[in-house]
Order: C-alpha cells, then structure tokens, then sequence
C-alpha cells in the first residue's frame, strides 16, 4: 500500500480578531449616522461615546466649531446620543480623534 503524505489546510476563521479582544462584542464603535428629515434638512447623530465624557461640553465644542445647534438626547435603550442640525458626519468624525476622544479605526460612519 503507498502512503500518501497530504498536507490539510487549516480553515480560515472570521471571528479570530474578536476572540483577541477583551470586549465581549469587539470593538466600542462610535457610531455616527445621518437621518433624513424633510426635504434638504438631515440630522447628524452620534452614539457610543463612553459614559465617563461630558456630552455637553463635547456638543458645545462641535456647535462652536462647525457653527450648527444640536442637543443631547437621552434614549432608553442606546444611552446618551449627540443630535446635530445638518450633515456633519465628516466634520464630527474629524474632530473625535483630532481631540483624543476616540481613535479613527474605532468610528463608524453611516448613511447615504
């Protein structure tokens, strides 16, 4: 009888970088989304920020710096969300990481 000597691939598995972290779900993600209102108006939401940042000294630097009115909403199942008059995704994003309070591979930038 030959012996046949066969190497078997091992199986890729998709959730490895999951496994690596400590969170139970992966990565916080910063999720910041934009929502249609009537006509040209849209409304720019963020959500996920730790709980340990003041939102309203967060809202009042982004509505100083990009000159727009916004409010934070409290939601009973997602927590504290930052409401943005316009679409400020990229503006908003932007400024997250060039102020420390998030890294860029940990925002997620939904919409359109």
């Amino acid at each position: 009888m030959v012996e046949i000597d066969v190497q078997i691939p091992s199986a890729y598995d998709p959730f490895a970088d999951a496994k690596d972290s400590d969170a139970p779900g992966g990565k916080e993600y910063v999720h910041i989304r934009v929502q249609q209102r009537n006509g040209k108006k849209c409304l720019t939401t963020v959500q996920g920020l730790k709980k340990d940042f003041s939102y309203e000294k967060i809202l009042k630097d982004v509505k100083k710096e990009f000159c727009c009115n916004g409010n934070v909403v409290q939601d009973k199942e997602l927590g504290k969300i930052i409401q943005l008059q316009g679409d400020q995704r990229k503006n908003v994003s932007q400024f997250l990481v060039q102020a420390g309070i998030v890294k860029k591979d940990q925002i997620k930038i939904h919409g359109f």
